[in-house]
């Protein structure tokens, strides 16, 4: 490579991180505060498909062994507490009402759906708890989507619902700055 070459590659370079660079600065500056609302669109969708499931299905909750306090209450109590907040849950969620009290509700709903539901009746090894990590009906248990949807909603316990919520709307007028 001549030194002609070196130079023009070099300061191709310089211009491409430059470019990238202000590029993340006007993301950071406009949009960051967006980004919550996808998080929160898909959250809502699959809480409530899981509730509306529920109303229109019939409770089986009785064969299941909740995680103590939970298997202290009668198995219709704890269909009608899970498919409400399944209903309630994901309109919040899509509003960003209240958004860090209902991703906290649905991390404690979905830590005994975990519990419940998705973690292998059976395991030895970390391999054989590593199958149930998938999105399957094979018997090692099904943990995976769960533990997605955990990651996904303690991310709007910490961060908040973002520009795009009421939250933000109600905090802007209660505490104007």
């Amino acid at each position: 490579m001549t030194s002609e070459e070196t130079t023009y590659c070099q300061c191709l370079a310089l211009q491409t991180n430059k470019l990238l660079a202000t590029t993340n600065h006007w993301l950071e500056n406009n949009t960051s505060g967006y980004a919550p609302i996808f998080l929160r669109l898909v959250l809502a969708y699959e809480f409530a498909e899981a509730g509306l499931e529920k109303f229109m299905g019939e409770n089986w909750f009785g064969e299941l062994p909740f995680p103590f306090p939970f298997n202290l209450l009668p198995a219709e109590v704890s269909w009608n507490l899970s498919m409400g907040l399944e209903l309630i849950g994901p309109i919040a969620l899509v509003l960003g009402l209240a958004t860090r009290f209902f991703s906290f509700a649905l991390i404690i709903l979905t830590v005994v759906a975990i519990a419940a539901v998705h973690w292998p009746a059976e395991w030895h090894t970390l391999g054989e708890l590593w199958q149930g990590y998938a999105i399957t009906d094979k018997g090692f248990g099904n943990y995976k989507l769960p533990l997605l949807y955990l990651l996904m909603l303690a991310s709007l316990f910490f961060s908040g619902a973002g520009w795009l919520s009421l939250d933000y709307w109600v905090t802007r007028k209660l505490f104007k700055h």
